[in-house]
């Protein structure tokens, strides 16, 4: 395949982070050799932006919630980022917050995102998740759930945005009799 065609191909992709498995299956090349000396000569052209190990960019204009979930796998967009955007809490969090299979904060191309561990039954459960442009996202209910799950005393500012038939529905897939207690105190509160 001719090399001007690589990155015409990734650009045929709607993905604007990329990762070394993305990039490998657009272009078809299964030698790693030849795929990471690939991925370096565009990187040295500027044609990828490289954000962090293993993780490129098309251009510089590409989606933070995208990276976010491109970091680990699985995991989803949820907790503040979730509550704020569905006004059910309203301060400000400029990270990126992240259900994932490691409780770590990273800092890459200035953006912070910061992953709260869920256990396996939970995270690689897709209720209460959207697939929304190219990462998953919770709905807010889903992010309520795992917030009160991971931080029993959070408070929320608004709690009439909240769906509790969908809360009392998903909540079982947390196996937490603690966490259906909470669930029910916080609907008493919103009353």
């Amino acid at each position: 395949m001719a090399t001007d065609n690589l990155i015409a191909k990734l650009y045929q992709s709607s993905k604007t982070i990329l990762t070394i498995k993305d990039i490998a299956l657009i272009w078809e090349e299964t030698n790693t050799a030849n795929l990471f000396s690939k991925i370096k000569y565009y990187a040295k052209q500027g044609s990828l932006i490289r954000l962090t190990r293993g993780i490129f960019a098309k251009s510089k204009e590409y989606d933070v919630k995208e990276l976010a979930t491109s970091v680990y796998t699985p995991s989803y967009i949820s907790f503040e980022t979730v509550l704020r955007e569905a006004g059910i809490i309203f301060q400000h969090h400029e990270a990126i917050f992240v259900a994932g299979p490691y409780p770590i904060t990273k800092k890459i191309d200035g953006h912070a995102i910061i992953f709260r561990k869920l256990k396996d039954s939970v995270l690689y459960n897709a209720l209460g998740i959207k697939n929304e442009k190219n990462y998953s996202i919770a709905t807010p209910e889903r992010a309520f759930l795992d917030t009160i799950y991971l931080s029993p005393k959070f408070y929320f500012d608004n709690l009439r945005a909240i769906n509790w038939e969908k809360c009392f529905e998903l909540v079982k897939m947390y196996d937490n009799k603690q966490l259906i207690k909470r669930l029910a105190g916080y609907k008493k509160y919103a009353q």
